[in-house]
């Protein structure tokens, strides 16, 4: 189990931290902070650049996090947040499966994350190293609670902001 639970959360949070990389500087085909950016501008996530270097950072923290097993009840909270957010923000509409852009694909890196917290990250990680006490199930349900409740205060602020903005026109 322990072997297991190491190369799980290497392969999770090195491939998760790899979309930060996208995000934020164009790495393994990405668009860079200026694309990403624009990008999340037409989503509604303004500004587009500050969001998508938000989402970058966090997904680079969480998977490094995740990767080292360190601080893991906050690794699983910053995978959960960037997860719910690319769900309710590109996802959802496109139902469940992955290969019509569905959300399944988030949703099965929410489940590890929620996983590994609940089970702890194993012997073989920072947290065990450094004794820290950060795993079982009420410290998965606090993750999930801080990743959700993250992505909320972003979806209730972008609701705010397209509320207050009022109709964009051509060439604003």
């Amino acid at each position: 189990m322990e072997v297991g639970l190491l190369v799980l959360r290497i392969v999770v949070g090195a491939l998760f931290g790899g979309h930060g990389a996208q995000k934020l500087f164009g790495w393994f085909g990405g668009h860079g902070l200026a694309g990403t950016g624009a990008a999340f501008e037409e989503m509604g996530l303004r500004p587009g650049r500050t969001m998508a270097a938000i989402a970058g950072t966090a997904e680079i923290m969480g998977g490094a996090l995740l990767a080292l097993g360190l601080l893991t009840p906050a690794a699983a909270a910053l995978v959960i947040a960037v997860m719910t957010m690319a769900i309710a923000f590109v996802h959802w509409r496109n139902g469940p499966w992955v290969a019509d852009g569905g959300w399944e694909y988030n949703v099965v890196l929410i489940a590890v994350a929620f996983a590994v917290t609940a089970a702890g990250p194993g012997r073989y990680s920072l947290d065990h190293a450094l004794e820290l006490d950060l795993a079982g199930p009420g410290w998965a349900l606090i993750a999930l609670g801080a990743g959700v409740l993250c992505a909320l205060v972003v979806v209730a602020a972008r609701a705010r902001t397209a509320h207050t903005a009022g109709p964009r026109t051509a060439g604003q």
